[in-house]
């Protein structure tokens, strides 16, 4: 019995379960070069996610807040594990980038680009990348040429035809390498051809001051709003928190909007026992399509209200749409 109970826990089954995660203060995770103090804190709120092994499912069907679904809705079918991780951090650090420019601009500071490459979301199996590239290598030339977007990168490979081979430069852990890569046609493309991955544009920002964010293994877009604003009040000399603990969850665009997430009512409960006084959460717009296979979706900002009600928090949630929402609401605070 022993080993059958040992034997089980490592045998996952098709689903994640997802449960309330933590809320983390970012003053020791973001650093602004000669960056003002603040006496308060803002947080950043998580929800943990993991693999369901028999016990985890038993348990999530009989917890409110735990939650559990199919693999295919976390990642595509043909992505890997390993793909999906990539994907998730990339979306972390575009993230951040945009965070740093809402920041930089809201208070008026001097900022650039630099385009480093493409960066590699996932290799399609069969296709010639497979036995060169790895999720996560960056791409910096083709051919000896560089490239300023992605779009340039695929209108170079498109002039090519089947058979054609690249000399593909690209960097791996830090690591420069140079392969030759044939080209192919893609399965079901109607003649489509290419190395075989699945990319994105990868910059860097270059701010005065700089700006350092040391985010390990945080994957994701959802800490946006509160990296902009943990940014803006370290460039700012007034302390945007007023001594209080504020937490929150939204994507961040590079134009201010403050997007939708999943797991709010989880990031609630985590900003909660963390002791959050304030929680931002996004009043987003959702599509007719959307409403139209989800009729009882509602909105972030909605969803966390009920959950606040229902656990009886004296927490605030305050409702942003933009990033300026959340600032004129700070500086009402008395």
């Amino acid at each position: 019995m022993t080993i059958l109970i040992a034997a089980s826990s490592f045998y996952y089954l098709p689903y994640y379960v997802t449960k309330p995660g933590s809320a983390k203060d970012l003053d020791p995770i973001i650093e602004v070069e000669d960056g003002y103090e603040d006496e308060g804190k803002l947080m950043l709120t998580t929800v943990r996610m993991g693999k369901a092994n028999i016990y985890a499912y038993l348990l999530a069907s009989f917890r409110k807040y735990e939650h559990i679904y199919p693999v295919e809705e976390i990642r595509s079918s043909e992505e890997t594990d390993e793909e999906y991780n990539v994907r998730q951090l990339h979306l972390m650090e575009s993230s951040k980038l945009n965070a740093i420019e809402v920041a930089f601009e809201h208070a008026d500071k001097s900022y650039s680009f630099h385009y480093n490459g493409v960066y590699v979301l996932n290799v399609y199996d069969g296709m010639p990348a497979a036995e060169v590239l790895e999720p996560g290598d960056m791409i910096t030339a083709i051919d000896g040429q560089e490239f300023s977007s992605s779009q340039e990168f695929i209108d170079y490979i498109n002039g090519k035809k089947v058979g054609d081979s690249v000399d593909v430069t690209f960097t791996r852990e830090g690591r420069t390498q140079e392969e030759e890569i044939p080209l192919a046609e893609f399965t079901a493309s109607q003649g489509k051809i290419g190395l075989g991955i699945g990319l994105v544009d990868d910059k860097e920002i270059i701010t005065d001051p700089k700006v350092t964010m040391n985010t390990e293994k945080i994957g994701g877009p959802s800490a946006g709003l509160m990296f902009s604003l943990q940014i803006y009040n370290e460039l700012v000399e007034r302390d945007i928190t007023h001594g209080m603990e504020i937490a929150g969850t939204g994507t961040i665009s590079s134009n201010g909007t403050v997007g939708r997430i999943g797991g709010i009512e989880q990031k609630v409960i985590a900003a909660d026992k963390a002791g959050a006084e304030i929680f931002f959460a996004p009043m987003d717009i959702i599509p007719d399509s959307l409403r139209k296979s989800n009729p009882d979706l509602e909105p972030n900002y909605k969803e966390a209200l009920k959950t606040a009600e229902e656990i009886g928090t004296d927490m605030k949630i305050v409702p942003v749409k933009k990033f300026d929402d959340a600032l004129t609401y700070l500086d009402s605070i008395k």
